[in-house]
């Protein structure tokens, strides 16, 4: 199953930057692929967790597909998981972390796995997400040096 993982350091606080990856309704102005992006529901869990439900399109030339997620805020850990639920995938798992490293600065953890249900569409979209996710981090902190100023 293809997979991803990068780690950055970047010179916003770990707060500002899960508050960032937190906004999903904004992906489509600056996440590659992502064409756009539907909450259908939001919760707030007792523990003080917020669960939402959004489906995502992403599109590349002629491709085109959705696909609906669970997405789990745990801001007191600071980690935001995502767990598929429907579209054109067999499996996908996305993981966020955020980790204080300084006053104002922390790293970010990104790890994603995913395996088409199509192995013509993994075929042909394998080497497109591969690439695509190694310029998300990057997408992320370009966002955040909009959003909160570059340091």
């Amino acid at each position: 199953m293809p997979s991803f993982q990068t780690s950055r350091r970047v010179r916003h606080s770990a707060a500002s930057m899960f508050d960032l990856v937190a906004d999903v309704e904004k992906y489509p102005r600056f996440v590659p692929l992502c064409q756009g992006l539907a909450v259908r529901g939001r919760r707030a869990l007792a523990d003080g967790r917020e669960v939402l439900v959004a489906d995502m399109t992403v599109a590349y030339k002629m491709f085109r597909e959705t696909f609906t997620s669970q997405v789990v805020l745990d801001r007191a850990k600071g980690e935001i998981q995502v767990s598929y639920l429907d579209g054109p995938f067999r499996s996908l798992e996305n993981k966020w972390t955020f980790r204080e490293t300084g006053e104002e600065t922390c790293e970010v953890g990104f790890f994603i796995s995913y395996e088409f249900k199509s192995r013509a569409l993994g075929a042909l979209m394998g080497a497109v997400f591969e690439q695509a996710f190694r310029r998300f981090a990057e997408a992320f902190e370009s966002r955040a040096d909009e959003v909160y100023g570059a340091a």
